[in-house]
Parts: structure tokens; C-alpha cells; sequence
């Protein structure tokens, strides 16, 4: 059984509206179509989102931001676009798993119509489709009142001592969404400046002196960033 993890809203709310005004709205995810979407929640596994970027443009410029020509085109092709995302290999057959899914399922609109919790549990059937995943394409290309959590999330929550890090996805995730109720434009926003300060300043090594959570931050109190 998940533990039981508390989060307050009013500390949720006081983390966005600060990175906010630090980072301005981000109106997150970058894309051009709801199937692009998918294929980034694919590709930004295990790499940095420039590198999404490079290889997006590679399959658009190839013709490939399909379902069907993703599953139709050679692995040699296929690999080659998708290549600056790394794990080339892996993410072209995760990527083809996906697209069949998709397809089976009757594409956006089938998909669509099923509930959250449905079609998570659809999403999470897909050969190379994680609990992070799903969540991306809930939340972003679905319009879901879902809470991703990533490593960035772990890290910064963990260093402002509100939570330990290693929670269970889960219960990570429906602490969130309990303290704040369903709230797509709300968690959306939230993950994007998560993801903006973990990349940017709370990094492995993080860059305390220019972070906007210093003064309420445990980790400076407690380490020599």
C-alpha cells in the first residue's frame, strides 16, 4: 500500500507564483500537434528538451511526425532522425509502440474519450510508457487534471524538506493533486516551472545564490552549495 505523503496547497501555491514572477508564464509543452506532443513525452526520456528538439525537427523535416509513418518507415531512418534524443534504438521501438496503441485505440478522439483513469492504464499497458510518461501525455496533450512528478520535482521539493525524495511515484503525485483539487492549468503550469528551475538552477550542484527559493530553501541552510 502507497504511504501517506502530505503536501499543503498553500506551499504549492506560494512555489508557482514565486517561480512565476522569477521565470514568467511558460506555457508548457512545445508543440505543434497533439501527436507531436506524444512523441516528445517518448523522446524526453533520459535527455535534456533541446535534444527532443533537434530530433522533432529532424522527423518533421523527414515527414515523419505521423502514427502511421513512424511504424511504416525502417529502423535505419527512423534511428537517424530520432538520434540526438539518444537511446535511438530503444526510443524508435517505444515509439512504434506507441503509434500502434494509438492507432488501436481510434487515435485522438478514441483516446479521448476515455477517462483519466482509463486511459492512464492504457498508456501504462505500452511496452516503454513509465508512470512519467503517461502522466506528460495525460497532462499536456489530453488536458487532464494530472500532476507529473520528475526528478526534478524529487529534487527541489526535497530540498525545500518537504518530502524525503523517495516517495513513491504515486503518492507523490495524488499528494499534489489532493492539496490543490483538480487543476489541469494549475499543475501545468507548475511542472513547467519545476522543470525550468531544476534545469536552469537547482541542479545536481545547484546554483543557490541565484535560485528565487533561497530564503525559504532548507538545503543552503544545511549544505555549502
Amino acid at each position: 500500500m502507497a504511504e501517506q505523503v502530505e503536501i499543503h496547497a498553500e506551499d504549492l501555491h506560494w512555489l508557482l507564483e514565486t517561480l512565476v514572477d522569477n521565470h514568467g508564464q511558460q506555457d508548457w509543452w512545445p508543440a505543434e500537434s497533439f501527436f507531436e506532443i506524444l512523441v516528445g513525452a517518448v523522446l524526453t526520456q533520459n535527455t535534456a528538451w533541446s535534444n527532443v528538439e533537434k530530433a522533432i525537427a529532424n522527423l518533421r523535416q523527414a515527414q515523419l511526425l505521423d502514427p502511421e509513418k513512424i511504424i511504416a518507415v525502417s529502423d535505419d531512418l527512423l534511428t537517424a532522425a530520432i538520434k540526438p534524443s539518444g537511446y535511438f534504438n530503444i526510443k524508435a521501438q517505444r515509439l512504434r509502440n506507441l503509434c500502434q496503441a494509438y492507432l488501436q485505440a481510434g487515435g485522438y478522439s478514441g483516446m479521448a474519450k476515455q477517462t483519466t483513469d482509463d486511459l492512464r492504464s492504457q498508456l501504462l499497458q505500452i511496452n516503454g510508457v513509465g508512470r512519467e510518461t503517461a502522466d506528460d501525455i495525460l497532462l499536456y496533450a489530453f488536458a487532464r487534471p494530472v500532476f507529473v512528478v520528475d526528478a526534478y520535482t524529487r529534487r527541489i521539493l526535497s530540498r525545500l524538506d518537504w518530502i524525503s525524495g523517495e516517495e513513491h511515484y504515486e503518492s507523490l503525485r495524488r499528494a499534489v493533486e489532493f492539496a490543490i483539487g483538480p487543476d489541469r492549468g494549475f499543475f501545468n503550469e507548475l511542472h513547467a516551472q519545476i522543470v525550468m528551475l531544476g534545469k536552469d538552477t537547482c541542479r545536481p550542484k545547484p546554483r543557490c545564490t541565484q535560485c528565487p527559493l533561497i530564503s525559504s530553501c532548507a538545503y543552503p541552510r544545511q549544505n555549502d552549495p
